[in-house]
């Protein structure tokens, strides 16, 4: 036989028979891999940037020292230090620089620039944190986000813009008309990024906190007025530092509150407004289901800012007298009035929204009827807590929680409805309706009257009036007399017994006898 047959082993499988097996292979269940519930739940947890509750069996120093954010702080407050100290060794002291010395501020100009600077930053900084009424940040949030605009950005600020400038007046030759060049398309753009990165980031990390725009414009509004604060100080120095040193003109302190009342009064809404425009664009992007809009929103915001920045500082630098006046009335000051009312705006669109979702758990019986109203209102909320200060801390305690709670909890709902938290929520919505209801019967809700405000009165002793002696003989009733007649006992010691018994004899000695006997 000429053909050879081939063994077992050099035989191949039509593909028929390949594609069945293959076929046969895919259908096959596969083994699931078996994942822990309480792993399952933390994934879906850190996945939808859900907060996790504190083990309260746990002691406290092992909770802090455990806490991501504790950490986080303590790394965050040693580089605010840090470069805090750097840039004042960089603009106090005077620098010796080739052909000559480089001024600084003066440790004389600093305590007094503070002071003038503090004037602007305090309120406005207060401002902000009240208008963040219904889901108030933690502490370390508005911490980090105020060093982060006093220390990182100006310093960050200070650096960039300094080379910057030095290299557009070497490609000026000197010229004086290119010295605003840096303060136009330099300046806007590189301190518009640096106070805005610390809101990208607190995006990144708490994003479930990010709740409507009104939490934007407040952190935003904090970096900008401590990047201000900080701006403010160097500039106050310098003005009087350059005053204490030209002798016959101006005072320094003269001098100093001259450019107060430019900065610090007039042109105080600068750095929160532009930087606002980002907390805005971050804050719709975080509440939007389409990725385009989580993309565009930021970066339209952060060039809203750097546009608005460098409009004012083209201003600023370039015109002068009416011309800068009728800008600062006709476009500037109806800006900021746009953004005020926007927020209140904001506030009142927020209350609605509260009150909204709430009344989806009434409507579903797991809330009361009267929950969502007061729960829903700045000045009821207020109320609720000026009532409760007066009552005890507990009350005090439990009142703030479960406005937090509640409030938590709308929004909660309010993500779930938009598509941006999916099933995991529902064990978050559970615990926080299971807390709403412990808390309810201690917290106050809806204060009606005045707070029980304590009392400082001495109170008087008065003198207790004497009682009168029950009558003690039987008559109609109303006619100074009770019918029928009170037993003997009931009338003791107030009157004589009655009958019989109301000839009492005292006690003999039966031994006695007449004298002489």
């Amino acid at each position: 036989m000429s053909a050879t047959t081939a063994s077992p082993a050099q035989r191949e499988d039509p593909p028929s028979t390949l594609a069945k097996a293959q076929t046969e292979r895919s259908r096959r269940p596969r083994k699931q891999k078996q994942v822990d519930p309480a792993v399952a739940a933390r994934r879906a947890r850190r996945r939808n940037n859900l907060p996790t509750e504190a083990n309260p069996a746990e002691p406290i120093p092992k909770r802090i020292l455990r806490s991501p954010r504790v950490w986080l702080t303590v790394v965050m407050l040693l580089v605010y230090a840090t470069l805090l100290v750097l840039l004042y060794r960089q603009v106090v002291p005077d620098q010796e620089v080739p052909g000559g010395t480089a001024l600084g501020l003066g440790t004389e100009a600093v305590p007094i620039a503070a002071k003038y600077a503090a004037i602007t930053a305090i309120p406005l900084s207060l401002l902000f944190l009240w208008a963040d009424r219904y889901r108030p940040q933690r502490f370390w949030v508005w911490l980090m986000t105020f060093g982060w605009g006093a220390c990182v950005a100006t310093f960050v600020s200070a650096q960039v813009n300094t080379w910057a400038a030095s290299q557009l007046s070497i490609i000026g030759d000197g010229d004086p008309a290119t010295g605003a060049r840096a303060a136009i398309f330099v300046a806007p753009w590189v301190e518009e990024a640096a106070k805005g990165t610390v809101l990208f980031w607190l995006a990144i990390l708490m994003r479930y906190q990010w709740v409507s725009r009104l939490s934007g414009i407040v952190l935003a509004g904090l970096s900008g007025a401590a990047f201000a604060f900080v701006e403010n100080i160097l500039y106050y120095g310098r003005a009087y530092r350059y005053a204490s040193r030209t002798f016959g003109e101006v005072p320094p302190l003269e001098a100093l509150q001259n450019l107060f009342m430019l900065r610090g009064v007039m042109t105080f809404f600068g750095h929160p407004l532009f930087t606002s425009m980002i907390g805005i664009g971050l804050a719709v992007a975080l509440r939007a289901k389409s990725k385009v809009v989580r993309v565009v929103a930021p970066l339209a915001g952060y060039a809203a800012a750097a546009f608005l920045h460098m409009a004012f500082n083209s201003s600023a630098s370039l015109l002068q007298g009416t011309n800068l006046l009728l800008i600062y009335l006709l476009v500037a000051l109806p800006l900021v009035i746009a953004v005020i009312v926007f927020t209140v705006r904001q506030v009142l669109t927020e209350g609605r929204l509260i009150r909204s979702r709430l009344g989806d758990y009434v409507r579903l019986g797991w809330l009361a009827e009267g929950d969502p109203v007061p729960l829903s209102r700045v000045r009821t909320r207020g109320k609720a807590l000026w009532h409760a200060v007066f009552t005890g801390p507990d009350v005090l305690f439990a009142t703030v929680r479960l406005q937090r709670a509640a409030t938590e909890l709308a929004y909660l709902r309010d993500a779930m409805a938009r598509g941006l938290v999916d099933a995991a929520g529902l064990d978050r919505e559970k615990l926080l309706l299971a807390k709403v209801h412990g808390l309810r019967g201690l917290a106050v809700l809806a204060p009606t009257g005045r707070a029980p405000y304590p009392s400082f009165r001495r109170s008087r002793t008065v003198a207790a009036t004497p009682a009168y002696a029950p009558a003690s003989f039987p008559g109609p009733a109303g006619l100074g007399g009770n019918y029928p007649a009170p037993p003997p006992q009931a009338l003791a010691p107030h009157a004589a017994p009655l009958g019989q018994t109301a000839t009492q004899y005292s006690e003999v000695d039966p031994t006695w006898k007449p004298p002489g006997q």
